[in-house]
């Protein structure tokens, strides 16, 4: 690109962070610092620069005056130039080079694949501690260049680049603590296992959105492969086979697992699935999220325990066996019908005679004296029903009022009901 038709990293800092546009704040926690220009410098006290600078898109292809950069910029310890224009990385260079401080650099959606990094250029980086290179399609051989010169780099973003394999650096990086190396096509784990390789120090993978379909390898292997792992994402990964969920356990020291949308798990009802993600992952203190309490732990795994209880020995995976040898062997839950009662079964008395009848609960008073009609003999404006509780201690209940639903007295099977004719 004609580095003449786009825009220059300080002809971009100038206009945003002119005084008109960006004026000094005075207070605690604004983060303005206006640093001492050369003498005579056509910048002199104009530009009221945060610690933090964010310059998105905004057609960035160069980096021009240095002087000017090292100026205003020395005390600056972020910075974005996501979506810009930038193709060459002795551009980058030398704006990264004139920011001594820079801690944070954010270089995704810029078309960076077109240059060689060289190790000279990626050396002005070696105070950078996160490195975002998203969709900036950087080949693996930019991505080595670059950990062999940041010795203190410990997050990496490398998501939406197109990777379907890793290539192994020749020396491992050891600051690296966190990768995020989404939305893109490793699909075998013999990909994955490289970045244990050349990361050995990781505390947080996240890989969601790969379609990785298994993880194929022993359990002594993986332990020796991500020794420090803590958290690992595999949102929308490939994974089918609770074989896969089970080797998370080789992770010594993983803590956080996060597993939404994954093929496995798309037969089980959401309630399912967590309970047999916990009950399976011994180890784990949070899952998609979500902190695991001592008290859902517990039900996990006794539901585990339930839910396996029927399967044929040989579909019974070893877990199940580990449980039942700490909880015993459970009771199935008795099924509760929490429904209301429809109808109740009572003696209907009337002089001296009884009779068992059925009644239905959801009708009312009136309704019923309509129904005894046939059995006691009496009009329905001569009858006067008294209903018994046979728990009650104050004895029988008059039911005066027609309209009152059946229910509504806690009529159970084997309460009475009496029929008296209303005295004239």
């Amino acid at each position: 690109m004609d580095q003449s038709s786009g825009r220059s990293f300080m002809q971009v800092l100038c206009e945003k962070y002119s005084p008109e546009n960006f004026p000094y704040r005075r207070g605690p926690g604004m983060g303005v610092h206006v640093p001492a220009t050369p003498q005579g410098s056509p910048m002199k006290d104009r530009l009221n620069l945060p610690s933090v600078l964010v310059l998105n898109s905004c057609g960035i292809t160069c980096a021009g005056d240095e002087n000017e950069i090292a100026a205003f910029c020395a005390h600056v310890s972020e910075l974005d130039l996501s979506d810009n224009k930038l193709e060459d990385w002795h551009e980058v260079s030398k704006i990264v080079s004139n920011v001594p401080h820079l801690e944070f650099l954010n270089l995704s959606s810029n078309p960076l694949s077109l240059s060689v990094l060289e190790r000279r250029c990626a050396g002005s980086f070696a105070g950078v501690r996160k490195l975002v290179l998203n969709n900036s399609k950087a080949s693996w051989e930019t991505v080595h260049t670059i950990l062999q010169e940041l010795p203190d780099l410990e997050e990496l973003f490398l998501c939406l680049n197109d990777y379907e394999t890793v290539s192994c650096s020749p020396v491992c990086c050891q600051s690296l603590k966190l990768l995020h190396i989404t939305d893109n096509n490793l699909q075998d784990w013999t990909e994955i296992r490289k970045l244990g390789i050349m990361f050995p120090s990781l505390d947080t993978l996240i890989l969601a959105n790969n379609n990785l379909t298994t993880i194929e390898e022993s359990e002594d292997s993986l332990a020796r492969l991500f020794p420090n792992l803590r958290s690992i994402n595999l949102h929308k990964s490939g994974l089918h086979c609770w074989e896969d969920i089970d080797k998370l356990n080789s992770f010594p020291k993983l803590e956080e697992v996060k597993l939404l949308g994954i093929p496995l798990l798309q037969s089980y009802t959401t309630e399912e699935r967590r309970k047999l993600l916990i009950a399976r992952l011994p180890s784990i203190v949070k899952l998609n999220g979500s902190i695991v309490a001592d008290g859902e732990r517990e039900d996990s795994e006794r539901f585990f325990i339930r839910y396996y209880m029927e399967f044929p020995e040989e579909e019974v995976p070893f877990r199940y066996h580990e449980l039942v040898t700490k909880y015993g062997k459970l009771e199935p839950l008795a099924v509760v019908d929490l429904r209301p009662q429809s109808s109740v079964k009572v003696e209907v008395h009337f002089q001296d005679k009884v009779e068992e009848m059925s009644i239905r609960l959801d009708q009312t008073v009136a309704e019923l004296k309509k129904h005894l009609k046939t059995v006691v003999q009496l009009s329905t404006s001569n009858m006067l029903l008294f209903y018994l509780d046979q728990e009650a201690p104050f004895g029988p209940e008059e039911m005066k009022y027609s309209s009152r639903a059946l229910h509504s007295y806690g009529i159970r099977d084997g309460d009475k009901i009496y029929v008296e004719p209303r005295m004239k």
